[in-house]
């Protein structure tokens, strides 16, 4: 049995801030959802080194640098209000939409 697939409510971008790891307390702009897997690519956190072989579209081979998924438990939204890491809710407003809060200040994201 697999963990089973949850509504993530993180998406793309957002501005998060790194919980824990290596790049703990570093902010970025999230790229990549990854639902199924439970799973977030952040822009300029988790970088890892990866060996290129030379293709027919990008002749040029080498070490680059690539931004790797990482938990969504190890990353929270960033408040718009106040800047710090905060929980994400849902409310829905009178006309029937569902909208993001954050459960810190109460705003919308």
């Amino acid at each position: 049995m697999g963990k089973q697939a949850t509504r993530m409510k993180i998406i793309k971008g957002d501005r998060v801030v790194v919980l824990s790891g290596k790049d703990r307390g570093v902010e970025g702009v999230v790229e990549k959802a990854i639902p199924e897997k439970g799973k977030v690519i952040v822009d300029g956190v988790n970088i890892a080194k990866k060996h290129q072989a030379p293709t027919r579209q990008d002749q040029q081979g080498g070490i680059i640098d690539k931004a790797m998924p990482m938990d969504v438990s190890n990353v929270a939204v960033v408040s718009p209000k106040d800047g710090k890491a905060t929980r994400v809710g849902y409310k829905l407003l009178d006309d029937g939409t569902k909208v993001r809060i954050c459960k810190r200040t109460g705003a919308e994201l």
